[in-house]
This record gives structure tokens, C-alpha cells and sequence, in this order.
């Protein structure tokens, strides 16, 4: 991804539109700010809710892109006849990927890249599923992402989302709005709804249910229909 400005709106092939007010460097700066402490802050925080998404992979699910693989913290728990792809925009990250699945000799994790999600090499139909975990709200341009996940993810596979999503009305999505000036800084959107990705074309949303700390974090799951 280069660090050209993406500030625009997101409409057209891809579905109803999404502001984002991000750029590619502000993801970047964010998390080679945050790698340091990442495990150590969001870890625990977020344990209960990888272990969800994992386990919500259907049986028999052969091969998993991991969209945001960041660190790797989530790797250890796919089953070890599962398959894992992981991809990420920070360098910083993916060095302790990459040191986590040789430290834990981890045989089913084929590759670690550093790679766009907006713009993922795969060909078509390449994976049974693919696992966007805090992504969605990081991104400069969501519909992209979870149109690029759709075309690598076969027919009837599976993409699963988990984060925190604004609330489509009331005083949530106020504050959600508020915050917007700080997400460069923050190295989120505080504008993506659940309803905004439900929305999108190519997929079906099978499930939108509690994934962590009471429901504040959510796993949304999609089965593509193309």
C-alpha cells in the first residue's frame, strides 16, 4: 500500500458508501508505535474474542487467510490441520510474527507477507475462509478489504469479522462521530457499523453475535455468495 491520501468516499461496485479519513501511513505509524506493548496491552483484552472467531471456522475448513495478522498472537489457536495465511501493512508487527511461529514451531502457518489488504496478490478462490480480526475499523478503505476478501475466499466459504463497530443510531453513534478527528491518531475508524459491512455486496451474513468483554466486541459472519 502506498501513503497516498484515502480520504473519500468508498461507493460505486463495492456498495453503499464509507467515509474514511485515513491514510495508509497513519496505520503504519500507529501500530509500529503500538508493537512494543501490543500482547501486553490488548492480549488479554481481546483473548476471549480471537478464541470465538477461531473456533467459529466450520469443520473441514482447510485453509484461513488472516487479514491484520499483526503480531501473530491469534496463530496458535487454529487447529493444526488448518492452514494459515497471515498478512499485515506493519513491518513492526510482522517481526513478532514471524519470530511467534518459529518460537512456536508453528508447521501450519505457510507464510507470513507483508501485504495490502486492499490489494492482496491470492488469486480467486484461494481459501475456504478469511479471518479479519480489529481490522475492519483500522483500514483506510473498508468496502475494499471485504471486497478483496471476498474474491479470495471460494463460493460458500466463510469471512469473519471481529471488532468493535459504532452504533448505527442513538448517543453511541454520536460519540462515534465526535471521535473522529482523533482516529488518525488513534490508528482507528470510529465510523464503521456493522450494518455499513452487512450492506456490502457478494456476501451473506449468517451470524452478528458477542465475541468478548459482554458483547462490546462482536463477530460478524459472512458466507460468500459472489
Amino acid at each position: 500500500m502506498t501513503s497516498e491520501e484515502r480520504a473519500r468516499t468508498v461507493d460505486g461496485d463495492d456498495g453503499p458508501a464509507i467515509r474514511t479519513v485515513m491514510r495508509a501511513k497513519d496505520v503504519v505509524d500507529a501500530y509500529a508505535r503500538w508493537a512494543p506493548v501490543y500482547d501486553a496491552v490488548f492480549g488479554p483484552i481481546m483473548e476471549a474474542a480471537r478464541k470465538t472467531a477461531v473456533a467459529a471456522l466450520p469443520a473441514g475448513t482447510e485453509r484461513v487467510l488472516e487479514v491484520g495478522v499483526g503480531t501473530g498472537i491469534s496463530l496458535p489457536d487454529y487447529p493444526a490441520a488448518t492452514r494459515v495465511v497471515g498478512i499485515d501493512l506493519s513491518p513492526d508487527m510482522l517481526e513478532k510474527a514471524r519470530r511467534r511461529v518459529a518460537e512456536k514451531r508453528l508447521a501450519n502457518v505457510e507464510a507470513i507477507h507483508e501485504m495490502d489488504a486492499a490489494r492482496l496478490v491470492f488469486p480467486e478462490s484461494a481459501f475456504d475462509a478469511a479471518m479479519a480480526m480489529y481490522v475492519m475499523t483500522v483500514v483506510p478503505d473498508p468496502a475494499r478489504v471485504m471486497a478483496e476478501m471476498r474474491r479470495v475466499v471460494r463460493p460458500g466459504g466463510r469471512i469473519l469479522v471481529v471488532g468493535h463497530f459504532a452504533a448505527d443510531a442513538g448517543p453511541r453513534r454520536l460519540v462515534a462521530r465526535a471521535l473522529t478527528p482523533f482516529g488518525r491518531l488513534l490508528g482507528w475508524n470510529t465510523t464503521i457499523t456493522a450494518a455499513t459491512l452487512a450492506a456490502l455486496p457478494g456476501t451473506r451474513l449468517l451470524a452478528d453475535r458477542p465475541a468478548g468483554l459482554g458483547g462490546f466486541y462482536r463477530l460478524l459472519e459472512f458466507e460468500v455468495v459472489k
